[in-house]
């Protein structure tokens, strides 16, 4: 294929400005070329939240988002994960010191299942009890966030990192922390899809009962 043909292709591409969510203020995540708006759905874009907000102090957290809506000339996303990256959390680690975390799946006031990982570092080794009672206090706190929120002012109390306080708070009166953060967290459904799941475990269910009857 010729130079003038490549080239001629490019232009025939129409680009999309790919925008976040409204809770990061619709920022400018960058743009997305395709020759028919139906490719730009489901693409995923990556950032950080220090490119977002202008502050290279927060480039230790990565932000991902899925494009769910196309404009005439914008694509718009919404978010599905964060995660701090892993040199971030290997600088948190200490020899002598305990590393306690959790895996936790909350559904949202709005019907989103959501996947949340914490981490608290303590300031010397903790016994297994004391980690024990640490996971206790994590667990409690982010399904009580997660009860209490919609999506959207979870993922605002995670990323603006009050959810990671409201844990160090509580649990350092169990053992002295360094620090607490959410390592992650992923949008593992929408409330379309638990409904979804929902409905289909209610016919599963009723087919065990008539077949208990016939029986």
């Amino acid at each position: 294929m010729s130079e003038r043909s490549v080239s001629k292709r490019r232009e025939e591409k129409r680009w999309y400005t790919v925008m976040a969510p409204e809770m990061f203020d619709r920022a400018e995540l960058g743009e997305t070329p395709a020759d028919d708006p139906e490719q730009v759905y489901d693409r995923t874009i990556e950032t950080t939240l220090g490119e977002l907000n202008n502050d290279p102090s927060e480039n230790n957290t990565k932000l991902t988002f899925q494009i769910s809506d196309v404009g005439s000339d914008a694509a718009y996303t919404d978010f599905i994960q964060h995660e701090l990256t892993r040199d971030y959390l290997r600088s948190l680690t200490r020899r002598g010191t305990s590393k306690v975390d959790a895996f936790i799946t909350v559904l949202t006031t709005d019907d989103y299942r959501v996947q949340v990982q914490p981490v608290a570092y303590t300031t010397k080794s903790a016994d297994r009890s004391q980690e024990k009672a640490i996971r206790r206090v994590m667990i409690d706190l982010v399904e009580e966030a997660g009860a209490e929120r919609t999506f959207e002012g979870l993922v605002e109390s995670i990323v603006e990192g009050r959810l990671s306080s409201a844990i160090y708070n509580e649990a350092k009166t169990i053992y002295p922390l360094r620090r607490v953060e959410i390592q992650k967290t992923r949008l593992e459904a929408r409330p379309s899809e638990v409904a979804a799941e929902e409905e289909a475990s209610v016919d599963v269910d009723e087919e065990d009962v008539d077949v208990d009857e016939e029986e």
